[in-house]
């Protein structure tokens, strides 16, 4: 399995001949190597609902025939906006698809979309993804705060590359984050969702020393670990 980041929250998956492709925001940030024009993911999965996170899905899915994985209301919008492939999930529920299992986790934020005649679409709970295959386990934690049930989450599915924000102001900092990583006790941890704006600033080095030594790991765009 081939996992790698491209920018903010931007994660891609390559494993049993899929590309997957997690929070594909990639018009507007300035971090991102990636090219709307050049991804064609097979699958791509949404943590919430927010633009920074939701990005460019119906574009890539209407132009690649992707199938859209997320909770009921995201996978009903993105159905509303003409693509035709989705599946709706929702929180602690798991599915076993043919490229992998899929089980989304809490996370504590919010979930919308803000149109251009300034309407909020209200897009049910935001959450984590827990992305299973080849005996591998990958967290993407999305945008939360520190939660005790992480330790449930790394208890239940023992973690071998998890990302984890540390942007703050709209998610967790990098002490509460580091924090996080004691809960989930992750092979890897991967910092993201800092940088792309003046409010997450964060330095991800300064990130990685508060981390158990050998455990982090920053990863610039377009580079990949192989798990």
């Amino acid at each position: 399995m081939k996992v790698s980041y491209h920018g903010h929250s931007v994660i891609k998956i390559e494993t049993n001949g899929k590309t997957i492709l997690l929070d594909p925001f990639i018009t507007g940030n300035e971090l991102t190597d990636l090219k709307v024009e050049d991804v064609k993911p097979d699958v791509i999965i949404l943590t919430h609902g927010h633009g920074d996170h939701l990005g460019d899905t119906v574009e890539l899915a209407k132009k690649n025939g992707s199938l859209v994985i997320g909770t009921a209301e995201m996978a009903a919008y993105i159905g509303f906006q003409g693509v035709e492939k989705t599946h709706a999930m929702h929180i602690g529920g798991s599915y076993e698809f043919d490229f992998g299992k899929v089980k989304l986790t809490p996370a504590f934020h919010g979930s919308g979309f803000i149109t251009d005649d300034n309407q909020i679409i209200y897009l049910g709970m935001p959450a984590g993804v827990l992305f299973m295959a080849e005996g591998k386990t990958v967290y993407h934690a999305g945008d939360t705060g520190v939660f005790s049930d992480m330790k449930l989450i790394g208890e239940r599915h023992p973690i071998d590359l998890a990302f984890l924000p540390i942007g703050d102001n709209f998610t967790m900092g990098p002490e509460d984050a580091a924090l996080a990583a004691k809960f989930l006790n992750p092979k890897q941890v991967v910092p993201i969702h800092y940088n792309t704006f003046p409010p997450i600033k964060q330095d991800p080095h300064k990130y990685v020393e508060m981390l158990d030594e050998g455990i982090g790991k920053v990863l610039e765009a377009g580079e990949s670990v192989e798990l």
